[in-house]
């Protein structure tokens, strides 16, 4: 058995089940696809699920991978052992109603013995205790001797998880040797010690558990295989644990380079460097997949894997920002198996980057405020509203506050902790509803018992309907007059309530002798809520009435959502698939669109994302909506917005073969009806998050007219035409330097004069010679130059000299001779500074500062004597 680096076991696994008629599939993202049943991908198996259960076709029906996967439920435990880890990689060959046990144990066996050249000796085995095919065929048909297996109960080989597929399982196993051992007459297989690693898992997937403890056997069986890389390597590399493993020390080794810490020096720093070295592994991978920071879901286990690794890199002593270097070494030991992690370098640095500055503004006041309630706690209970503070004013987070609490033997109040964070939240969550009508939510709302509003707004911009309710403030009336505003529900509408970021219709509703103006419609729990004033007659319960909603405004309204779903799809063209939708808000104006991405996008990276999308204008895509069941859609890639809930039956909405997304919106049918498509502007939301607003149709159209009035206006304002105006603009610009040049020539020389007269009218003051002055309009770099100029003229000088506009700069100069005798620059200018309220410094011959109060400014430079005295030897 010869030493073998990751990389290469890896591959030699991979090549010797294709050998075996197996498909080799590149391991899966991180992020589950059309899972919601977990957060990241955690097992081989977890994201083909569904070729086990028959919901989807697997490609092939022997499938082999290494998928990357991440746990997190022992996160506090990694690094204060070297045994728990977050980020692994995990082997697997699986048959889909192909070949069994015979096949799969056979293979298990010869990979081991012929490619691996394990001993057979070293080699031991479990299966489950009722499992007699799996017992035979290793004892009879492989030949291991029956002293090396193990039967084992349901608990330890039968792998099942709720109702459904499940079955037994045979692990394999390495003894490492008497010196790992507990020395026990008992110690075998299934021993707690560390002499017999399982290192290979194969499940038998043959019954069907109905949930109630009965097995069916199933007529197509599976097999699902998992051996971790990692530890597989462990063996092979003759190392304790994954921290020892080639890849993963190449990490660390740059991880003590930075700070300069050997592991091995020290318990406590051993424990920094497994941690950082098993965070920058997992973060570095997850940010690859698209993950991004935020306080939920997979987005905060990021985050909070990347702050336990900054703090640890503190505790080694590294006082700099240091984990996006780190990405290099983990993208050298990676990108032959995952080559875009090398694609994608730029970006997961930025994001790790941007990420470590944000915790470290926030963490060193954290600390000290953490430190100091730790010193003041008395009993061994850190208090609840202690954490929640440092978590809701300071940032810090309360599993941070929680390790660190552990550290110093003591726990935190976290029942407390979570009754204020409810308590914040409810408070937030009534802050946000509307008066009008989120406010009713509850027994008290006038729209309860109300049915839902048939909405006939897809295909229809006008209907009949009939008077449901009128409400007004808070309380539903029989009738509304002339004049007054009124919520209306009808029993149908065609107005399209405020949701998803589209903004509500408005139009009118009528009747005989009525006339309503809608001017906002909303929806509560299905019942859409029409917000309108009585133009004319009265309004009536049960009356009925026509329902028109403002064609020209819904149209604009549809082009920018159409838009919307154009944009994003050409953004995650251009930028990648990490884009995901982060807010929008789609008007008859404009169309605002938020995504999640770290770094502002170039001028070249808009050119192309507004060319995509104008293509597809120009194609005349049909744009279809269409009602199906929720899995059909997923089937066809449709995007849904990250943390929504949906239905059995969603609306797609598909533009040619550019864009599929889940949208409960209106659309227009043709992406040629948008007319153009313009970007009018991109900037940040938040750390993150980005935001592009662009305009359509008549809007693109009113946004061209604007500019060429501006460009006229310009024109004529420099006696120019349009074509020629840049050329105009430059010349003027031109000459305006030229002028400007002229104008501080003159002023040096006006300058360089008036010096003259104040250096000879200076008072003396001691040893040293002092002038002050006041100038209106004079620039700092002016009346630095001015300073600079009387000490060159006499060494025996402190000169201040102060700019005024609406406020003031305060220039000092000292010559050499007054700096000898005490005189400092950067003192003088500090303390007359304050006296006009403000500050500043500098060195000991030249310094300025700033002045707020001019009011204080003569009676300032006044005392300039009087500080410059208190300075003398």
């Amino acid at each position: 058995m010869e030493w073998t680096g990751l990389n290469e076991l890896r591959e030699k696994y991979l090549s010797f089940f294709e050998s075996k008629g197996h498909l080799r599939l590149k391991s899966f993202s991180l992020v589950p696809q059309n899972d919601k049943s977990l957060l990241l991908i955690n097992s081989g198996m977890a994201p083909m699920k569904k070729y086990f259960t028959g919901e989807v076709t697997p490609p092939r029906s022997r499938v082999t991978t290494c998928q990357k996967c991440i746990r997190t439920p022992d996160i506090e435990r990694v690094g204060i052992t070297a045994r728990h880890g977050t980020f692994f990689e995990m082997l697997g060959n699986f048959s889909f109603g192909d070949y069994f046990k015979r096949e799969a144990i056979g293979w298990s066996w010869e990979f081991f013995t012929k490619v691996l050249e394990m001993p057979a000796e070293k080699i031991y085995v479990s299966v489950y205790e009722n499992d007699d095919e799996a017992y035979d065929i290793w004892t009879k048909e492989i030949g291991v001797d029956p002293s090396h297996m193990k039967r084992l109960g349901k608990e330890d080989n039968f792998w099942e998880h709720g109702p459904g597929p499940c079955g037994p399982c045979s692990e394999i196993y390495f003894d490492r040797g008497e010196q790992y051992g507990c020395g026990k007459p008992t110690c075998g297989v299934g021993c707690d010690c560390d002499r017999y690693v399982e290192v290979w898992n194969n499940v038998f997937s043959q019954f069907v558990n109905d949930g109630n403890g009965n097995y069916t056997e199933m007529e197509h069986k599976n097999i699902d295989t998992g051996m971790g890389l990692e530890r597989l390597a462990c063996v092979m590399q003759g190392v304790d644990n994954l921290f020892l493993v080639d890849t993963v020390q190449s990490i660390m080794k740059k991880v003590s380079e930075i700070s300069g810490v050997a592991y091995g020096a020290g318990e406590k720093s051993d424990i920094s460097l497994r941690v950082i070295t098993d965070h920058i592994r997992s973060t570095t991978f997850m940010i690859g997949d698209g993950v991004m920071p935020s306080n939920e879901g997979r987005g905060y286990v990021l985050r909070r894997l990347l702050r336990r690794a900054a703090r640890h890199g503190r505790l080694l002593g590294i006082s700099r920002p240091f984990l996006a270097e780190l990405c290099d070494s983990v993208i050298a030991a990676n990108e032959t198996a995952y080559p875009e992690l090398k694609e994608k370098e730029i970006f997961i640095k930025k994001v790790i980057a941007v990420e470590e500055e944000s915790f470290n503004r926030t963490v060193d006041q954290g600390l000290s405020l953490l430190e100091e309630m730790l010193q003041n706690t008395a009993g061994e209970v850190l208090s609840g509203d202690d954490a929640f503070k440092l978590s809701d004013t300071y940032g810090f987070p309360l599993d941070l506050t929680r390790e660190i609490v552990a550290e110093r033997g003591k726990t935190v109040d976290e029942e407390r902790f979570r009754e204020l964070m409810k308590e914040q939240k409810e408070r937030a969550r009534s802050k946000r509803k509307k008066s009008d009508v989120d406010a009713w939510a509850g027994e008290d709302s006038p729209f309860e018992e109300l049915e839902p509003t048939d909405f006939a707004g897809y295909t229809a911009t006008e209907c009949d309907a009939s008077v449901l309710a009128l409400v007004k403030n808070g309380e539903q009336v029989s009738s509304a007059e002339e004049g007054e505003e009124v919520l209306v529900v009808l029993n149908a509408t065609p107005f399209y309530g405020e949701s998803g970021g589209q903004v509500g219709d408005t139009g009118t509703i009528t009747a005989e002798g009525c006339t309503l103006t809608v001017t906002d419609t909303t929806k509560t729990d299905g019942v859409f809520v029409h917000r309108c004033t009585v133009a004319a007659g009265e309004a009536v319960q049960g009356m009925n009435v026509h329902a028109a909603v403002d064609r020209e405004r819904r149209l604009a309204i549809m082009r920018n959502h159409t838009a919307a779903h154009l944009l994003q799809a050409a953004l995650r063209r251009v930028l990648g698939t990490h884009v995901e939708q982060a807010g929008q808000l789609v008007t008859a104006e404009h169309v605002r669109f938020d995504f999640t991405h770290f770094a502002a996008l170039t001028a070249e990276e808009l050119k192309q994302v507004e060319q995509l999308v104008n293509e597809e204008l120009l194609r005349g895509e049909p744009v279809t909506m269409t009602e199906m069941p929720i899995e059909e859609a997923k089937k066809l890639g449709a995007m849904a917005l990250f943390g929504e809930k949906y239905g059995a039956v969603v609306r797609v909405v598909r533009a040619g073969d550019f864009s599929v997304e889940f949208c409960g919106g209106t659309h227009i049918d043709n992406t040629a009806k948008l007319g153009l498509f313009k970007i009018t502007g991109e900037s940040s939301v938040a750390a993150g998050v980005r935001r592009i607003e662009a305009v359509t149709g008549f809007g693109a159209k009113q946004l061209l007219d604007s500019s060429l009035a501006e460009i006229s206006a310009a024109a004529a304002a420099l006696k120019t035409n349009g074509t020629e105006l840049v050329q105009r603009a430059a010349q003027v610009t031109a000459e305006l330097k030229a002028k400007e040049k002229e104008l501080a020539a003159i002023r040096s020389q006006m300058a360089a004069a008036r010096v003259n007269e104040l250096v000879a009218g200076a008072e003396t003051v001691g040893s040293v010679r002092v002038l002050t002055a006041s100038v209106e309009g004079l620039a700092a770099d002016e009346a630095r130059a001015m300073c600079d100029k009387a000490r060159d003229l006499a060494d025996d000088i402190v000169a201040v000299i102060a700019g005024v506009g609406e406020k003031a700069v305060i220039a000092c100069a000292v010559g050499k001779k007054a700096q000898q005798c005490g005189a400092h620059a950067g003192n003088i200018v500090r303390g007359i500074a304050k006296l006009a309220g403000g500050n500043g410094g500098g060195r000991p011959d030249s310094a300025t500062a700033g002045a707020k109060d001019l009011s204080q400014l003569a009676s300032a430079l006044a005392a300039a004597k009087e500080i410059v005295a208190g300075m003398l030897k």
